[in-house]
């Protein structure tokens, strides 16, 4: 253990992801088993520009593994991009005594602390915290889980209503510039037709898949449409072509939103969100800095932050297969 190691801050930054409760509540208990003090800082970077500090204990976070969202808050921050903002936030983090900070979040997130601690040398440790899964050195990201089990049960009860009227559907859900979501919620619901950011099937082929469902007898459809889906422009405008195309089917649109971030992590995120936080602590105390505690084959691995934020992780193609065979 490195004993200059007497205080660790955490904090949570980027969008929510359900999971980020139980890992702040993690690093709080591990810091106390270890002896160490815990000190939250709110609203992410912005905080700790602002000093808004609060030391915490293992009574802090009572009852917070079960909730989503993030007790720390969590808040965008311009001033953070500049070195006037980042001195600013070290300034305050030494006048706490704070030597270490874990820092619960995605690819934005591990950036800004890549850049605090290359230019103040500040041991760091990533926890990734958001619903895409699109961070390297991790097979899963804290909410990931969650948040596909909320698609899944949100287009099974929009199904009880597309074949209630014989309609077809399009659900959008969340991912911008991966598919994970939209694959991965798609196949476990049973999806007609997924649409994601890394293939363009095209409207024709769209079109091709819809009447093979109409013409074995299915009744009514579901699509999933990835939010970066690149077919159309929107979903709407989907919509409004196969409406063209296919008069047949009446068709409508549901966005699931942000409903997608929200809710009571599963189990899996819960205990993933327990894990992470002990190797944070720990790595921190072992002297280590500049990574991101992820899982790979049941275990916990350590990535560095320069690689974890160099690409999207890659789709799953054997999962790709298996949806073109389901849909037939």
């Amino acid at each position: 253990m490195a004993s200059k190691i007497t205080k660790i801050g955490v904090l949570t930054s980027g969008g929510d992801s359900p999971g980020m409760n139980a890992a702040i509540r993690s690093v709080v208990r591990t810091c106390a088993y270890l002896k160490i003090e815990c000190v939250g800082v709110y609203r992410g970077y912005q905080g700790m520009i602002e000093g808004d500090f609060k030391a915490l204990d293992a009574r802090s976070v009572n009852n917070i593994i079960n909730k989503g969202g993030t007790i720390l808050k969590s808040a965008r921050c311009d001033d953070f991009r500049t070195k006037e903002g980042r001195e600013k936030a070290h300034t305050q983090l030494i006048k706490e005594g704070i030597d270490a900070f874990v820092v619960i979040g995605g690819n934005g997130s591990f950036k800004g602390a890549l850049l605090f601690n290359e230019e103040y040398d500040f041991p760091v440790i990533g926890i990734p915290g958001t619903i895409d899964n699109d961070i390297l050195g991790s097979s899963y990201t804290l909410g990931f889980d969650t948040a596909i089990n909320t698609v899944v049960d949100a287009i099974d009860k929009i199904r009880d209503t597309a074949s209630s009227h014989n309609r077809l559907f399009f659900v959008e859900v969340m991912g911008r510039d991966v598919g994970h979501i939209a694959l991965n919620a798609g196949v476990g619901a049973g999806a007609e037709e997924i649409l994601i950011p890394e293939q363009n099937l095209g409207l024709e082929r769209l079109l091709d898949s819809l009447k093979r469902s109409k013409a074995s007898g299915k009744s009514s459809s579901i699509v999933i449409v990835a939010e970066g889906d690149k077919t159309g422009k929107n979903v709407f405008e989907l919509k409004e072509y196969v409406e063209e195309h296919l008069p047949i089917y009446d068709v409508r649109v549901s966005v699931l939103g942000h409903m997608q971030r929200g809710g009571s992590p599963t189990c899996f995120d819960r205990v993933l969100a327990s894990r992470m936080g002990v190797k944070a602590v720990e790595s921190i105390l072992e002297g280590k800095s500049n990574l991101m505690v992820g899982i790979k084959d049941t275990k916990m691995v350590l990535t560095p932050l320069a690689e974890a934020i160099k690409a999207h992780t890659d789709i799953d193609e054997e999962l790709i297969r298996v949806s073109d065979i389901m849909t037939t």
